[in-house]
């Protein structure tokens, strides 16, 4: 910090400020305190106040008596940057929405070529083939390229690869036709999808906490009123889900069943029929977030195939196994919803990119993304074992058993506390508080297998810890 013509307390807010505008820290975190942070980066207390002193007059956090220094919640910054706005000042950035934006520029653009701990998905190379270009070439030829580049596609989706599905799906033992199927732009658009054609601003949604930071923020922007319902490891908290049943009549419950993220869980079939008897009693529907089928046991329990999709609706995809750049996912729902749930897509996209789902279809038809999910599975299986390990050596407390993508840990300190020292280091970690409907400190953080299995992370990460402690 200390080459920059800026005094070293104009260059450490420039620092924090960058942070908050890039939603790396998000709206409610706490920054170090004054001696923490004077410690951290070799300077002076003063010079730490007088860089947060800058941070306030810039509106971007705010001092709390005896308890310390807040980032601002959106609210307040936007209505700040458009008061300059109006003044003439250069406004603040408005970011991603509360409790995602962290995460999701860390999974897309991490600070760094080293592996991120916090990244959701597989590392590129990973995910590396031959077999996708090839099906791009057989389904891009003479006049088949003209034929899905100058008309739109079909509004369900490609024919061929609704059919192929169909048949993945009963092999799976999910009885879905393919008039029941609808292709998305990946299992987010799917998620919203449902959303926005069975709830309305004000209605009551279930979901599973902890959960995906993206799909409370989603929700939370569509104005549905969140209900968390606590996770274990059989399955959601039936007890809660009753009573939220009888005080405020929920319409939708959303699950990831099998290989939940983040703890990894796989829903036991006791709590699976529970839920369904619920849904019945109680007139909810339930989506069930399959996103990591392709990694899964064959054995686990999904409440769609159970149902027989009569009050569930089942969505997964393809991003996370095999090209996240072609975002190619879908839902198979109740055959008296789906002329609604079409009718959403189409406002929102027309059609999805039939040339991409061809080939895709190619790939699952003949046998290469089974195989290539096998071999992605063993490499898993390896990286996971070694991640345990190196996680458990550095004291970190795995808060349920391994499995699948994701690690669940308690570090034993405030994660969002050293989220800030280790992306100094160049390293970007999930904390817990994103994982909540309600942010709030945590000393859990979510990991990655396949980017915590080599030892270069843990080093810092155990050389840090008992400075953040």
């Amino acid at each position: 910090m200390r080459q920059s013509a800026q005094t070293l307390a104009e260059q450490l807010a420039e620092r924090f400020a960058g942070r908050i505008r890039d939603r790396l820290l998000a709206p409610g975190a706490r920054l170090p305190s004054v001696r923490q942070c004077a410690a951290q980066q070799g300077l002076s207390p003063s010079t730490v106040v007088a860089a947060y002193d800058l941070l306030q007059a810039q509106g971007l956090v705010v001092a709390e008596r005896n308890r310390g220094f807040f980032v601002r919640q959106r609210a307040a910054v936007t209505a700040l940057a458009s008061k300059r706005e109006a003044a003439g000042e250069a406004g603040l950035r408005a970011g991603p929405p509360v409790n995602a934006g962290a995460l999701i520029r860390g999974m897309f653009q991490p600070p760094g070529e080293r592996p991120q701990p916090g990244m959701g998905a597989f590392p590129p190379e990973w995910m590396e083939n031959s077999f996708l270009q090839t099906a791009v070439r057989r389904v891009s030829t003479g006049k088949a390229l003209n034929d899905s580049s100058l008309r739109y596609g079909e509004p369900l989706g490609d024919g061929h690869l609704r059919r192929v599905l169909s048949a993945r799906l009963q092999g799976l033992g999910l009885p879905a036709e393919a008039g029941q199927i609808i292709t998305t732009m990946g299992a987010t658009q799917a998620l919203d999808i449902v959303s926005r054609t069975l709830m309305k601003a004000g209605d009551s949604v279930m979901v599973e906490e902890p959960g995906w930071a993206i799909e409370f923020a989603r929700l939370n922007a569509q104005g549905v009123r969140i209900l968390p319902v606590p996770r274990g490891p059989s399955g959601p908290d039936l007890a809660v889900m009753a009573r939220y049943c009888e005080e405020h009549a929920p319409k939708l419950f959303v699950s990831v069943s099998v290989l939940h993220n983040p703890t990894g869980h796989c829903l036991s079939p006791a709590s699976a029929h529970r839920i369904l008897q619920l849904a019945q009693a109680h007139d909810f529907h339930i989506v069930e977030d399959d996103t990591y089928s392709h990694i899964a046991p064959e054995q686990a329990t999904r409440m769609s195939v159970l149902d027989g999709l009569q009050r569930t609706i089942y969505i997964s995809g393809f991003s996370k196994i095999l090209a996240p750049n072609w975002r190619v996912g879908y839902l198979a729902a109740p055959s008296a919803w789906v002329e609604r749930l079409l009718d959403t897509k189409l406002l929102s996209t027309l059609t999805t990119p039939s040339l991409l789902e061809r080939a895709l279809a190619l790939c699952i038809e003949q046998g290469q993304l089974r195989r290539h999910a096998e071999r992605i599975r063993l490499r898993l299986d390896a990286a996971r074992s070694r991640s345990v390990k190196l996680a458990q050596d550095a004291g970190c407390r795995f808060m349920a058993e391994p499995a699948g993508l994701f690690g669940w840990v308690d570090t034993g300190v405030d994660t969002e506390m050293l989220a800030q020292r280790l992306l100094d280091e160049g390293y970007l970690i999930a904390p817990g508080a994103l994982f909540h409907a309600a942010r709030a400190p945590s000393t859990l953080m979510r990991i990655n297998f396949a980017t915590t299995q080599e030892p270069a992370f843990w080093r810092v990460f155990s050389r840090l810890l008992p400075a953040v402690r």
